[in-house]
């Protein structure tokens, strides 16, 4: 199995991707066109990738791409829906950059209330302002609002909970038990949170709902002089109304993503709000941690493995929860050549589209049951086909779904 990294990726990783048998193919500045380019030369049947955007074009060239790995939580970067339709299938790793991002995130807070940032330029050019910087309000008894509680939002809560912060959340997925086990208060609305927060901190993975999700509404509702972190994705935030309220109340930012980011890992950045006062920026290094990434190096390698030895593919995606399938056929039968091609053929003539099958074999391979989920009922003669037209058929049943 080939395997081409199209990213910068921990050399545990590959090695354990060579120890699986694959044969390992590793150019970290590969992008676009060249991107597509690679795939299609090398036939590569797995990539994997950081920050690198895959696009349907990219795809198109890769003919036999099956999978595709991101080395990290968000998957704003793969063409989803091309990946899709050419039933490429693409995987994450959730959760192994959790604690790493909470780390930064806190670092940004921390850096933001005691002003770290401006004191270390003031120190390089020989300013000496005690007075100025002796006015931070500290961060013990304030209130922090998380927005959203994945695994990085829990991992906030507890860090949050060691500096005796009051903890507010908006999650679609918390509930009023559930906070309350977890000893902090459920915001209705995000514009709640907004409101009761010295600190708001932001833990969303970029979707339809979640772009532009803090926009000028928000920002309006937050306290003056409040501390608004994002270490998220950059779209979720409407980056114009960030700035108003930075200018107009006061607002201080810590931010490690920005709508317009450089692709690769160098280059120029033009982005003017890390320019405002009282904005301190990090460079996308959320889960830039050796531990973070030796961890998402060995799901990787696990994911990988998986797909290798069984065809299955752990944190898919892109896989269809609900296959749009009404019946149910559930057919025992000898574990014979043939007999697959038998249903599968009597079903083609019949018009009807297999969704979705699963052949189990038992125990000395002699018989097997086949599932097969289609999408309409088949006609008495269509299963009287099946039934008999085999002999190694013992049972067909159908059943809605």
């Amino acid at each position: 199995m080939k395997v081409l990294v199209a990213d910068k990726f921990e050399e545990v990783g590959l090695n354990g991707l060579k120890a699986l048998g694959c044969e390992v193919l590793y150019d970290p500045k590969l992008e676009g066109e060249s991107l597509g380019i690679n795939l299609e030369e090398s036939e590569a049947e797995v990539l994997i990738v950081r920050s690198t955007k895959v696009t349907s074009e990219v795809m198109e060239k890769g003919k036999g791409l099956s999978l595709i790995v991101r080395a990290g939580a968000g998957v704003n970067t793969i063409d989803l829906k091309a990946a899709s339709a050419r039933a490429i299938t693409v995987s994450n790793c959730p959760g192994k950059n959790s604690i790493a991002v909470a780390e930064l995130a806190f670092g940004l807070i921390l850096a933001l209330d005691r002003r770290i940032v401006e004191q270390t330029v003031d120190l390089r050019a020989g300013v000496w302002n005690k007075a100025e910087y002796s006015k931070a309000k500290g961060l013990a008894g304030r209130t922090i609002g998380i927005v959203g509680l994945g695994a990085i939002g829990k991992e906030m809560v507890y860090r949050a909970q060691a500096f005796d912060m009051r903890v507010i959340v908006w999650s679609r997925f918390l509930d009023d038990a559930k906070a309350a086990d977890m000893k902090i208060r459920r915001a209705e609305t995000i514009h709640i949170l907004a409101l009761e927060s010295d600190v708001i901190s932001v833990h969303l993975a970029l979707t339809r709902e979640t772009r532009g999700l803090c926009d000028a509404a928000f920002f309006g509702a937050m306290r003056p002089g409040a501390i608004f972190i994002n270490t998220s994705r950059g779209e979720v935030v409407d980056e114009a109304a960030l700035t108003q309220a930075i200018q107009a109340r006061g607002i201080r930012a810590g931010l490690d993503v920005f709508e317009l980011e450089p692709s690769g890992g160098t280059g120029t950045f033009e982005d003017p709000v890390v320019q405002l006062p009282g904005v301190t920026g990090t460079h996308h290094v959320g889960a830039s941690t050796e531990q973070a990434q030796n961890a998402i190096a060995a799901e990787v390698v696990r994911i990988v493995r998986s797909f290798k030895t069984t065809g299955a593919v752990p944190n898919a995606v892109n896989i269809c929860l609900r296959p749009p399938a009404s019946t149910l056929l559930t057919i025992r039968h000898r574990d014979r050549v043939g007999v697959l091609a038998h249903i599968f053929s009597r079903l083609s003539s019949a018009g009807i589209n297999v969704e979705q099958t699963e052949n189990i074999v038992f125990e000395g391979a002699e018989a097997a049951c086949v599932r097969i989920q289609v999408d309409r009922l088949p006609e008495d003669d269509v299963v009287e086909g099946i039934r008999a037209g085999n002999p190694d058929i013992f049972s067909v049943s159908v059943s809605p779904l």
